[in-house]
């Protein structure tokens, strides 16, 4: 499967804990003012990938990496490409991080299947729309104080919001 991303990053220190490779996937409907990616909103920006190219990517960088970063544009966009490689990456026993202008409870209550499958597969979510007003007191991993860094399988397996905690 074919999909759009707009860049790849084969280490990275500020896109989530430890080195990551970090998928920076086209298209995103948010349009926050000042995006960082700004570029990356367009559905057709970038070049198309193999899931099977970018595992060979991510597998040259092995063991380096201690995971893999979904950013963009949107991740939950591309739902369906990402469940796909998320397979491969946990496979590899790597772990994901995502970042979403969805909050956690906007993929939950939208009973989309692809995005809950892809949700199911991500341990840390970087949720929420930046706000270049909320810039000042951005925590280390985020754009913008209104984001939380939420542990996926602690908020699902106890029915709430659990944040993350090194």
């Amino acid at each position: 499967m074919k999909f759009k991303i707009g860049g790849f990053l084969d280490n990275s220190l500020v896109n989530g804990d430890g080195i990551r490779a970090v998928i920076f996937v086209s298209g995103c409907k948010h349009n926050c003012d000042n995006c960082q990616n700004e570029f990356m909103q367009d559905f057709n920006y970038g070049e198309d990938a193999s899931i099977e190219d970018i595992m060979e990517r991510i597998k040259k960088n092995m063991p380096i990496i201690k995971g893999v970063t979904f950013s963009g544009g949107e991740p939950f966009e591309s739902a369906v490409a990402l469940s796909m490689l998320s397979e491969k990456v946990k496979s590899e026993e790597l772990d994901i991080w995502c970042y979403s202008g969805y909050t956690f409870e906007e993929i939950i209550s939208s009973g989309d299947a692809d995005k809950l499958r892809l949700l199911s597969s991500i341990d840390v979510l970087v949720d929420g729309k930046f706000d270049e007003t909320l810039m000042e007191n951005a925590s280390k991993y985020t754009g913008s104080s209104n984001q939380r860094i939420i542990d996926v399988k602690k908020s699902v397996s106890k029915d709430k919001i659990m944040l993350w905690q090194k």
